[in-house]
């Protein structure tokens, strides 16, 4: 057991033992840390990608046209009429044109310099030499200097030179065409609906742009063919997505403002919100055309603004209760899209989910304030009606606040778990965490680690009940899910509330193994099934604790796997004398603080929302029941059909 843990080393380590991936090679090895895995989405981001691209010529104003079709084999094309990737020789390595560096090389791009492009959402040098490494075909043609030239390109690697096609008079730009790889994505394949929706949203994002959809592909929803050209930009989106519903303004506040960085550089920030009672409320964001889901600066900036104005307002209309509305209550019925174009944004992850530019909170937030103080003054009938709408929202949450409080003091009363639930102080469910923690062990370093007024800790001894693949008259009597439900305050199934749950973030914290991704898997399993509302607002989290702890004298780094660790060996941590390897075996053998400081302390750890992304219905349900169900036919299937693509693990 011990060789299989802690594989004997070769005895002569020497220079040959040291492994050096090509750019394309690492790529497809690890393909998550450029795309975020070999799922659906990370499909569907591929060709987003090269969209982006397309998109950054046409906000640049070299490009008024970008055509995205999905053909019958599966290929999918991107066409634009911009200025064309440079086929000339690269000046730092003449043997090579600038296309072929930039469809095989990481870090390559036209973006860094900002002298071709003033914003752009390619900023990594990445976007087109990933698509590239992870297609079995890629084809790019370039009309540029009335000339048409083409290069093919199978799995990141040239199949030929940059060959001149012939003359191409009245044509000009890029065209780029591919096919997923099926050696990384396996039988995954892109779907009609998805790639019209992100076509579309393109259009509304840069109202200059003509966006052309075609698809041989037949769904019966998708249309085959359409244009999208929006002048009203994210008015006409918010127009379209809330149409038919009531709204509190008759017209939303929308607008686009120019602004200049600190150091004169220009940027454009465009919004639309309205308030509705007829649906919850969202917000979608942009930079640079790029969607990012999880929020950032520009966000945050965009609510300061919102916030202080409607604060403002109230305080001019001796609403003395306005100053109890907070962003929760803006964002409960609050629509809105914000977008914004900035020079080199920086961007949390390859896959541009955040927004990061520090920057950007501020100028967006003096660019939009003023604009919103002037709009609710110009019409005081909406204004009236949305600050009565958030004055309402602020005393509900409130009076839900209170209701906790008694709630979390009757609840622990009846549980007196001593041992396992360690209750935290707060009486209020907002900002505390209840981390559901695999045996007394861990518990014991946990409770050490935590911060007492905010995180609570409920032990499981060993794995609870799969609820999918046990009987119903199981799951009453099960005491290990009868004291999380307990716990948790919100019951079961159909008689579940999310009003009622008492905390606010519930964290699944198991060991970085096998049996600690069982252990989550039904976990999750039971949430889905049972408590399913909690994962769509956005309650349910994954810790994820380290597997190994590098030491270099005073340097002390932690690796989340053994990329990561490689990485850091590779170059070092900047510390004297040799690097001491520590691999975790459980969360048990951490003591309080390595536990506190990676996995529980919200400055520096690192946790996984868990989400349902499903563009059919039914279909996570279906997944669900086919790996927990009660059928181990159709478990066997799915290992059959997958067990290629899954890599081999450092157990």
């Amino acid at each position: 057991m011990n060789d299989l843990l802690s594989p004997t080393p070769k005895s002569d380590y020497d220079a040959s033992s040291i492994q050096v991936l090509e750019d394309m090679e690492h790529v497809r090895l690890r393909p998550g840390m450029y795309i975020g895995g070999k799922d659906d989405r990370a499909l569907h981001h591929m060709v987003a990608e090269i969209v982006d691209n397309s998109m950054d010529e046409a906000v640049a104003g070299h490009a008024t046209w970008i055509e995205v079709e999905l053909h019958e084999n599966g290929h999918v094309s991107v066409r634009d009429n911009g200025r064309g990737i440079p086929i000339d020789p690269h000046p730092k390595d003449p043997s090579k044109t600038a296309l072929e560096i930039i469809f095989c090389t990481l870090n390559a791009g036209g973006k860094f310099s900002g002298d071709s492009y003033q914003t752009s959402g390619g900023l990594h040098g990445v976007g087109s030499s990933v698509v590239n490494a992870l297609s079995d075909h890629l084809s790019v043609e370039v009309a540029r200097n009335r000339e048409l030239y083409r290069m093919e390109f199978s799995r990141g690697l040239p199949q030929g030179p940059l060959e001149k096609v012939g003359a191409a008079p009245n044509r000009r730009g890029t065209s780029v065409t591919f096919h997923p790889d099926p050696e990384i994505f396996g039988s995954l394949s892109l779907k009609p609906a998805r790639l019209f929706k992100m076509a579309r949203s393109k259009a509304y994002l840069f109202s200059g742009v003509e966006i052309r959809w075609k698809t041989a592909i037949a769904d019966g929803e998708t249309p085959q063919e359409a244009t999208f050209k929006f002048p009203g930009g994210l008015a006409d989106y918010l127009g379209e997505t809330l149409a038919g519903a009531t709204t509190y303004a008759e017209r939303p506040f929308a607008g686009t403002v120019e602004f200049a960085d600190k150091y004169g550089v220009p940027g454009k920030v465009e919004w639309a919100i309205n308030w509705t009672p007829a649906r919850d409320g969202f917000i979608q964001s942009y930079c640079n055309t790029v969607p990012t889901p999880e929020g950032g600066t520009h966000e945050a900036g965009f609510w300061a603004a919102i916030l202080k104005g409607i604060k403002a307002y109230g305080e001019l209309a001796n609403n003395r209760k306005a100053a109890q509305i907070t962003r929760e209550d803006l964002v409960s019925g609050g629509c809105a899209l914000v977008s914004c174009f900035i020079r080199e944004p920086e961007f949390v992850g390859q896959t541009k989910d955040r927004l990061a530019t520090v920057d950007a909170q501020r100028m967006i937030e003096g660019a939009v304030r003023d604009h919103f103080d002037n709009w609710l003054a110009a019409d005081t009938k909406s204004a009236g009606a949305i600050l009565d709408f958030l004055v309402l929202r602020a005393e509900e949450r409130l009076r839900r606040r209170q209701e906790k409080e008694t709630a979390r003091k009757t609840a622990t009363k009846k549980l007196r778990l001593p041992g396992k639930l360690v209750d935290c102080t707060s009486n209020a469910r907002d900002g505390t965490e209840l981390f559901i923690v695999e045996g007394d062990s861990a518990g014991g370093s946990a409770k050490m680690g935590r911060d007492r007024k905010t995180q609570a800790l409920l032990p499981l001894r060993g794995k609870i009940l799969n609820v999918l693949g046990a009987a119903s008259s199981k799951l009453g009597s099960n005491q290990e899910i009868n004291d999380l439900t307990q716990a948790l305050g919100a019951g079961l199934g159909t008689k579940f509330n999310l009003d009622d749950l008492r905390y606010d973030k519930i964290i699944i914290m198991t060991d970085a193994d096998v049996d600690g991704a069982h252990i989550a898997s039904l976990l999750m399993t039971f949430f889905f099934t049972q408590m399913r509302p909690m994962i769509d607002a956005g309650h349910l989290y994954l810790a994820c604790p380290p597997l190994y702890r590098l030491t270099q004298g005073a340097k002390r780094v932690y690796c989340l796997d053994e990329a990561e660790r490689d990485a850091w060996l590779e170059k070092g941590l900047g510390g004297k004398g040799k690097i001491d390897v520590s691999r975790f075996k459980g969360l048990g053998e951490m003591d309080a603080k390595d536990l506190k400081e990676t996995t529980m302390d919200p400055a520096t750890r690192k946790l996984i929302r868990v989400t349902i992304d499903e563009d059919e219905p039914g279909q996570t349900s279906d997944l669900v029941e086919r790996l927990m169900g009660k059928k181990p036919e159709l478990r066997f299937q799915y290992i059959s059909e997958n067990a290629r693509f899954v890599e081999e693990l450092d157990v």
